[in-house]
């Protein structure tokens, strides 16, 4: 089963939403994900405080921004097909 992490903060609209269309997408196919705080790393801060939020598998950003179910699950699909 494929693991994702979402790079997030605290009190972001746009994560929210993310992990709103995460959770749907975990309807329809088999997939963990964690979110992570960049706000408790100084590194992740400066590679993704512009960004957020970020869905990444292993070092492969799925998407970054504004989350559309529709595109995590052509890219999840891509991956379980490799």
């Amino acid at each position: 089963m494929l693991s994702l992490t979402v790079y997030s903060r605290a009190q972001c609209p746009l994560c929210d939403k993310a992990i709103l269309e995460l959770n749907a997408l975990q309807e329809e196919l088999p997939f963990h994900y964690h979110t992570v705080d960049i706000y408790g790393d100084d590194a992740l801060l400066e590679q993704y405080q512009l960004m957020i939020p970020v869905v990444v598998h292993g070092e492969d950003i799925l998407q970054y921004g504004l989350i559309r179910k529709e595109h995590i699950r052509k890219r999840l699909l891509e991956k379980m097909g490799d």
